[in-house]
């Protein structure tokens, strides 16, 4: 496997008060390891080789919300552009994705990997059960879940999100094959194609509404009831858009639209923003 060296506006600096060489962390803080990069003139070495020139390293010093990589002897800016818009990793630990300007994770309050332990812990996945994950973004739900033995299905519908988990560290156990597998595409169409009772656990983490408001509607909760086990959990990510400036309290709009497709126990998670709903257990004759 080919390395990968991974630099922020922080490390960059380092490297330039740096005398003769420096050891940092190349990994966005993945693991406690450090790798020696060594200074000769104007250049920095990295430990494949790679010549970085000062210039460069001066530039990405100056780009405080970016991560930059080192690979086969070229420096890349871990962005996309592409005609859905403009997509890059911003350095939180763990990363989180911007799409034209508006990040994917909570990163006030929590970082992005407490956010997901808040997601995940409302629905607890087990050994051996089968997950759904609407939404995969950078898959740390998906990680996570796999963690504590779950199998999990995790759809993305976005190629620039899924090449942008591909480049990012913290996302490489979504390919390498165990207990995760990815399906390209609309949630709303891919969910169709699952059997009745498929999954014990659905997490459901979509785009805000105004991006994707067919994944907060009536009939994909319709769809979501169908393939979850009866006893099976639901936790829905709803966030607070609107709430402060319009009053607007979409989650209470999500718990009615729940109910109405047969959910129960459908109560709001604050600590998470959002929403938690089971699929009631069959009855017994």
């Amino acid at each position: 496997m080919e390395e990968v060296y991974f630099l922020t506006a922080g490390d960059a600096r380092r490297l330039l008060f740096a005398r003769g060489g420096a050891r940092l962390n190349l990994d966005l803080r993945k693991t406690g390891r450090s790798w020696l990069i060594t200074i000769e003139g104007d250049e920095f070495i990295f430990p494949d080789g790679t010549r970085v020139e000062r210039s460069l390293v001066e530039r990405i010093a100056r780009d405080e919300g970016s991560v930059y990589f080192v690979k086969n002897g070229g420096v890349y800016k871990a962005a996309i552009a592409s005609e859905e818009g403009f997509y890059k990793l911003v350095p939180t630990v763990p990363p989180t994705i911007e799409i034209n300007g508006i990040r994917m994770h909570r990163t006030k309050e929590v970082n992005p990997l407490q956010d997901t332990l808040n997601k995940v812990n409302t629905v607890k996945p087990k050994e051996g059960e089968m997950v759904l994950d609407t939404c995969m973004g950078l898959g740390y739900t998906a990680i996570e879940a796999a963690k504590r033995g779950a199998y999990v299905i995790t759809i993305e519908k976005d190629k620039s999100v899924i090449e942008l988990a591909r480049i990012n560290p913290w996302s490489r156990e979504l390919f390498q094959g165990g207990k995760i597998q990815i399906i390209h595409g609309d949630a709303f169409e891919v969910i169709k194609r699952f059997n009745d009772g498929s999954f014990d656990v659905i997490i459901h983490d979509p785009p805000r509404f105004s991006l994707a408001g067919h994944l907060y509607s009536g009939e994909f909760y319709g769809e979501l009831f169908r393939i979850l086990k009866p006893g099976g959990r639901l936790f829905h990510y709803v966030g607070n858009p609107g709430k402060k400036y319009r009053r607007k309290d979409l989650q209470k709009g999500v718990m009615e639209r729940l109910r109405k497709a047969g959910f129960v126990g459908v109560k709001r998670v604050e600590e998470a923003l959002g929403v938690v709903a089971r699929k009631p257990e069959k009855r017994t004759k």
